[in-house]
């Protein structure tokens, strides 16, 4: 048995394959090991009955995850679910190796990366080339997920939401300032809170205020990392994967289309994509 999982900070996707059919699949809580330590890992894993009937069933992990981005990270995770899957050897990158695979296979291309974090590399077809984004989601991150609800709580704790926006705030999250700023500053995993406003967008999408926060977060998204990626690879194709990019797959093509950009693939879930290439 074979198992695919690509995990993001807030949901990891486990696709667990026999034969090259897919045999049973789970969504856990995202497993970042910058984030999330062993303990919870395996804390994680037991509370799922598909992961733990199958545990000793599974031969080979393919493993993506968002934070494991150094080699001790990896080692880390990799170690961790071993002692979880023990008779499985486990392989694991980072989630925007997996991401680049999942829309280019062995192709060269530019992959934009916009789903609970953002980020953008060049795939050579074989290997991500260094660059200096993924800062997270303090210093970095524009235009995704936690992005968007970093933005539209600051729009509400400065008063600046307009009113029926502010009502449907108020109704749907029960939210007041001390609770947020507790949320935020004391309580652990401060960027998972942050990604759970995401739906709160594509359900107010026609507003103009929300149109505009978008626009403005995928502009800042394109200045930072699109436009000095494309500069130095002109003429790559431009691929982006992830939930944020294709729920606001309109908004994103008007960002595009602004710099005279043509994107060949959005993809919303790169584990389907992997699974194909992972396990033929």
């Amino acid at each position: 048995m074979v198992a695919v999982v690509y995990s993001g900070s807030r949901t990891a996707f486990w696709k667990l394959t026999q034969n090259g059919r897919v045999v049973a699949h789970c969504n856990t809580t995202g497993i970042n090991p910058t984030f999330v330590d062993p303990k919870m890992i395996l804390q994680i894993l037991n509370k799922k009955v598909v992961l733990v009937n199958n545990a000793e069933n599974i031969k080979k992990i393919y493993f993506f995850a968002a934070g494991a981005s150094s080699a001790d990270r990896k080692d880390e995770l990799a170690e961790t679910l071993s002692s979880f899957f023990r008779y499985s050897k486990v392989l694991v990158e980072n989630d925007l190796f997996g991401a680049a695979k999942a829309a280019c296979y062995d192709q060269p291309g530019i992959v934009g990366m916009l789903g609970s974090g953002s980020n953008v590399a060049y795939f050579d077809g074989k290997k991500l080339m260094s660059n200096n984004f993924g800062l997270g989601y303090i210093l970095g991150d524009e235009g995704s997920s936690n992005y968007f609800g970093k933005m539209l709580l600051k729009s509400f704790l400065s008063k600046q939401l307009p009113e029926e926006l502010e009502v449907k705030f108020i109704r749907n999250f029960n939210l007041d300032r001390p609770q947020i700023l507790e949320r935020i500053y004391n309580k652990p995993q401060a960027n998972v809170f942050l990604t759970s406003f995401f739906d709160f967008f594509t359900q107010n999408i026609k507003h103009e205020y929300i149109l505009k926060l978008i626009d403005e977060g995928f502009e800042r998204y394109f200045q930072t990392y699109i436009l000095p990626m494309v500069i130095k690879y002109h003429d790559e194709d431009l691929h982006f994967v992830g939930k944020v990019a294709a729920e606001l797959e309109d908004q994103l093509q008007v960002v595009a289309e602004r710099h005279n950009l043509k994107i060949k693939t959005i993809i919303k879930e790169p584990i389907l994509n992997l699974l194909k290439h992972y396990t033929n």
